[in-house]
């Protein structure tokens, strides 16, 4: 049940974001090993005078970046596996954003099985009810 919240530098692209939310949850059913029917898949455009990188404001239409957070229960992936996944995510978005990608970050939120869950119940409570 991976939440992603995916902010892109730049104008708002509605094909764009349909093709980064696709690849997130192909990588993240891949990598992690997370149900694409339980993702949740959320992009927001940053124009590119608001995004700020050691305090200039990236140029318009030159340099790209993202900031990619997926938030999954903490114990259910490896660090291997998590290693695979940030690599992945950012040839992905290279790709996507046309080899523009600068100072772009990926942060895997392993959040704790009791303070994390979705429709009411936490992750901790469908671990004990599956037992």
């Amino acid at each position: 049940m991976p939440y992603l919240h995916i902010q892109i530098s730049g104008a708002a692209d509605n094909a764009l974001a349909e093709q980064v939310a696709s690849t997130a949850s192909e990588l993240t059913a891949r990598l992690l090993h997370k149900d694409p029917a339980l993702t949740a898949v959320v992009i927001d455009f940053v124009p590119a005078p608001q995004w700020f990188v050691a305090g200039q404001r990236l140029a318009q239409g030159t340099r790209r970046s993202y900031h990619w957070t997926v938030s999954i229960t903490d114990e259910t992936n490896t660090k291997a596996e998590k290693a695979a996944y940030l690599a992945a995510v950012h040839q992905a978005m290279d790709e996507l954003l046309g080899g523009a990608v600068e100072h772009s970050y990926t942060h895997v939120i392993d959040a704790r099985a009791a303070a994390y869950g979705f429709g009411g119940r936490t992750q901790e409570w469908r671990y004990q009810q599956a037992r």
